[in-house]
Formats: structure tokens, C-alpha cells, sequence
């Protein structure tokens, strides 16, 4: 089954029109993407834009051939001019099966956004699942007992990654799908950024105009099993290492602060972090990581290595200068270790989160600089075992490794 994306954008474009934006003011030439739209097999177009005609004569077709049009999701603004031969567009009845002359099989898949979802099977058995923009699945066949993955899925990668997490949870996809992410606005930049996203979701993004065979064999984003976040206060590090999990079912988010009665401050950032966090996510306030390490299961996400190390502190009384030159200093390092150890054995997923301390002020007290130093030792022991390592300043990330 051949697939020409006519377009990729969100339903406004990108640039959008009048937005000032940093994204759109770059978004020119090459970068630049039209509304989502797609063309199969020369006789199926999923959605209908402005300039569809023209969009598929650049990219080497003729929608000529076209025997059905059909809409994913509302269509506001203009009505669009409809080419000349081209039949009326229209949206299919949730769960209603289309067959076409050519053979091609199109089913409506509810969504749980205005829209509707479309599960397309070739002649040969190729299968597609194209999601609007905006948009989950609802209700899902292949919650069924033998599930089987599709060979192509394009979705809102960016705006729905929890769309992704079901799919995966329910087994629409699996290892070998090719996910790629369609609907693309403003809201990430471009270029390396953007395919750094979504290569930490296992999905890809493509220029307007590429024709792809779905069902042809090619490698998947390799997602990397284990990641450090680092970076300053408030530089948004913990929600880069959330954006890294969030097309993943079934995390375990370990949160090593715990709560501080009578702290409101504290109590209110609790929740920020709690309410940003996915529903299908479970949250264990714990330190007491390598067991957690140890243990097969979904993709932990912990935050943060700089309160875990407090916590380690205070166990081994390495705040006290004489209990620290009295076995204190051991003990620590015992128990960073074999965090470290753990890390490097593991077969979960991890990213994990850590503050960088050490680039300002020389702290007053011994027991202070102490802890800036030992966070320290522990970030480059830690990255040592993981295959990416990021940097987060002004909310901006950086890779260092992978």
C-alpha cells in the first residue's frame, strides 16, 4: 500500500497565518507544512485541504484517480473548492466498514475528540490507522485477546502522545510499527528538536510531499533505555524527562521528595507535578531505588537524584562533620554504588532526574559543600551508565550523548 502525505501540519498550517511566533517566523521554504493530508493508493484521500490538487501534483500524482474522500475531523474556516472530478467529501459513521471497488477496506474508529479515526486494509492485507488531529482512540479492537499490531500509524504525535501510550498498551502497536507524526504545529520547534521528541516516542516526522510504503520493512527510532535530565532550578527538566515517557502505558513515576507536612509551597509544587502527569501513569514516593531497579517492569521515571542524595545523606549522618570522618563518607558511597550498579544491570526503561548545583555560588558551610560535591560525583557516575544524557537550560534541551 503507497501512502503520499500531502501535507503535515495542523489544520492551520505552519507557518499559521498572522502568528509571530518563534516556530512560525522560521517555519519558511522547506520547513514550512500545509494541513494534513493524505493520499492511498491513488483512490483513497483522507482529509481534503486547500491546495490538494497542488500538493499531489508536486509531489508526483494526480488525484484524478480518487474514488473516495473522506474527512477526519471538523473542518472550520472556508468551505474548501473541491477539485474538478473529484467526489464530495464526507465522514464515515462510527465502526461503519467502507469497502472501496479497488478492494481497500476503510472502518470509522470513535474517537474521544470531534473526529473520527480511520483503519485502512489494502487488497493485501497492509494496515494503516490515521487518527485526526487532537484525537485518541475511543474504543479500540485490538484490545482483543491475540491483538494485531498495524504496519502504519499516523497520529498527533505531539499534541496526543497519550493517543500513542494506548495503542501501544493495547498492542496496535508494536516493535516493527512505523509511527509517524502528522498534524504538526507550533507548539515545538522544528528541525533536530522535533525529531529528537519523537524519536523518544519511537515515532518520526516527514517533509510534505513523501510517499511511503506502508508495510515495507525500516528501522524504527531506537528509544534509548536509559536517560539522565540535568539542568538548573526551574530550567523544565522535569518536564522534558515527562515528554520522553509520555507515548508509553503503565509508568511508574518515583518520587524521591516525598511530602513535607505543613510546607504549602512544597505541597502546591507536588501537585503541579501530579495534575501534569498522565492518568494511566502510578506514583511511588520511595528512595529506596534498587529494588525498583532490579525488578522487570514498565518505564520508571525518577525525580530526582538531588533529593534521593539528601535522603542518603541524612541515613548515613553526612551532614555531621565528625560522623562523616567516622565511617560516614563510606557508608555513602556504599549506598551511591550500588545505585550506580543497579542502574547498569537493569532491563527497564529509566530516565531520571537531576539538578546541577555546582555552577554558582561557593556554599558557606562545609556540610553544604559537601552535599554540591557529592551530587556532583553521583550525576557523572549515573550518566556513565546511560546511553543519553540531556542538559536543560531556559527550557531549552541539549543533548550531550545519543
Amino acid at each position: 500500500m503507497e501512502l503520499t502525505l500531502l501535507g503535515t501540519g495542523a489544520p492551520e498550517g505552519l507557518p499559521r497565518p498572522d502568528c509571530t511566533c518563534a516556530v512560525c517566523a522560521t517555519a519558511r521554504g522547506g520547513a514550512a507544512r500545509g494541513a494534513t493530508s493524505l493520499l492511498v493508493d491513488g483512490v483513497l484521500l483522507l482529509d481534503l485541504t486547500p491546495g490538494a490538487a497542488l500538493a499531489a501534483a508536486r509531489a508526483g500524482h494526480s488525484l484524478g484517480t480518487v474514488r473516495q474522500v473522506l474527512l477526519s475531523h471538523p473542518h472550520d474556516g472556508p468551505a474548501v473548492e473541491l477539485p474538478p472530478g473529484l467526489p464530495t467529501a464526507g465522514r464515515v459513521a462510527d465502526g461503519r466498514v467502507l469497502t472501496l471497488l479497488s478492494g481497500h477496506r476503510v472502518r470509522a474508529v470513535p474517537m474521544d475528540a470531534p473526529g473520527t479515526g480511520y483503519e485502512v486494509a489494502s487488497p493485501d492485507g497492509e494496515r494503516l490507522l490515521y487518527l485526526p488531529p487532537r484525537g485518541a482512540p475511543a474504543g479500540l479492537e485490538a484490545e482483543r485477546e491475540h491483538p494485531v499490531p498495524y504496519d502504519m500509524v499516523l497520529a498527533d504525535v505531539v499534541g496526543r502522545p497519550d493517543a500513542v501510550a494506548r495503542l501501544r498498551a493495547a498492542g496496535a502497536i508494536g516493535p516493527s510499527t512505523d509511527v509517524v507524526a502528522v498534524h504538526l504545529g507550533h507548539e515545538v520547534p522544528q528541525g533536530a528538536e522535533l525529531s529528537r521528541r519523537l524519536a523518544a516516542a519511537g515515532a518520526r516526522a516527514v517533509p510534505d510531499g513523501t510517499t511511503l510504503t506502508v508495510g515495507a520493512y525500516r528501522p524504527v527510532p531506537q528509544v534509548p533505555r536509559r536517560t539522565l535530565v540535568t539542568g538548573g532550578a526551574r530550567s523544565g527538566k522535569s518536564l522534558e524527562a515527562e515528554r520522553r515517557l509520555a507515548a508509553f502505558p503503565g509508568v511508574v513515576y518515583v518520587a524521591t521528595g516525598g511530602s513535607r507536612g505543613g510546607d504549602a509551597e512544597w505541597d502546591e509544587r507536588v501537585r503541579a507535578h501530579r495534575e501534569r502527569r498522565p492518568a494511566s501513569w502510578r506514583t511511588e514516593e520511595t528512595c529506596d531505588l534498587v529494588p525498583l531497579l532490579a525488578a522487570d517492569g514498565p518505564p520508571l521515571l525518577v525525580d530526582c537524584l538531588s533529593l534521593w542524595l539528601t535522603d542518603a545523606m541524612d541515613r548515613v549522618g553526612a551532614w555531621d562533620d565528625e560522623a562523616w570522618a567516622g565511617g560516614g563518607r563510606k557508608a555513602l558511597h556504599e549506598r551511591t554504588g550500588a545505585l550506580v550498579e543497579a542502574l547498569r544491570a537493569t532491563r527497564r526503561t529509566v530516565v531520571a532526574v537531576t539538578n546541577e548545583v555546582g555552577l554558582g555560588i561557593v556554599p558557606e558551610t562545609a556540610s553544604v559543600r559537601r552535599y554540591r560535591d557529592e551530587l556532583g560525583r553521583l550525576n557523572a557516575a549515573f550518566a556513565g551508565e546511560c546511553e543519553h544524557l540531556l542538559l536543560v537550560v531556559a527550557g531549552q534541551a541539549l543533548p550531550l550523548r545519543g
